[in-house]
């Protein structure tokens, strides 16, 4: 019984390290994907999306890819540029590799949010085990020292329930922030769908004029 405990207390410190290094990774991923999030979700881009989608429907491309090529680098100005070169080409099969192109684009900016999302969802299960653990260790303590022993048993539960305590202070706010960049990436794939189609009007209408004369 004696061993078990050895590694129920090794299991109870594992816990609380990890819980320490899913804040710190925590952390880093939600400072990194911010940096992401803010480059392509500003009032500059606002404001170039708005300038596009204006050239779009005055059908002036060679407007619309000086406009591009000063815009930054951005999942709005990647795809308009991916869209303006394929233009060039004609429009047959241009909506099936925009379509392909925001995909692209939903990967680049869903990546390393599983992290968050998994930290998330398991992080008070991991605080959970480390209370449970925790427990053990405390009526083990019980049963050993008996009445005698009460103040020893109560901190053993006190710094047991801490683990949960910990394993929702990290849960709460990393599944707040994986909430808000999940929108954000909505957001910015609608966008897109909207440019897609904004395209494939200008490209059409430009078209019909050639055809026209």
């Amino acid at each position: 019984m004696s061993d078990l405990l050895i590694f129920v207390g090794y299991g109870e410190t594992l816990i609380f390290a990890t819980l320490a290094f899913a804040s710190i990774l925590a952390l880093a991923v939600g400072m990194e994907r911010t940096i992401i999030f803010k480059k392509n979700s500003n009032k500059k881009i606002a404001r170039f999306a708005e300038e596009l989608i204006g050239l779009l429907r005055k059908r002036d491309t060679k407007a619309a890819a000086v406009l591009v090529e000063s815009a930054g680098d951005n999942a709005y100005s990647r795809f308009a540029r991916f869209s303006l070169d394929h233009a060039r080409g004609g429009v047959s099969g241009l909506a099936d590799l925009m379509s392909g192109k925001i995909i692209e684009e939903k990967i680049t900016l869903e990546k390393r949010l599983t992290i968050l999302n998994t930290l998330g969802n398991n992080a008070p299960f991991i605080g959970l085990l480390g209370t449970v653990l925790g427990v053990i260790m405390a009526f083990h303590g019980l049963g050993t020292l008996g009445s005698t022993g009460a103040e020893v048993v109560m901190r053993s539960i006190s710094r047991a329930l801490l683990a949960t305590a910990a394993g929702l202070f990290i849960a709460i706010p990393v599944v707040m922030a994986n909430n808000y960049f999940s929108k954000k990436v909505k957001i910015i794939i609608q966008q897109l769908e909207i440019l897609s189609k904004e395209f494939a009007a200008s490209l059409a209408g430009r078209k019909s004029n050639t055809k026209k004369r």
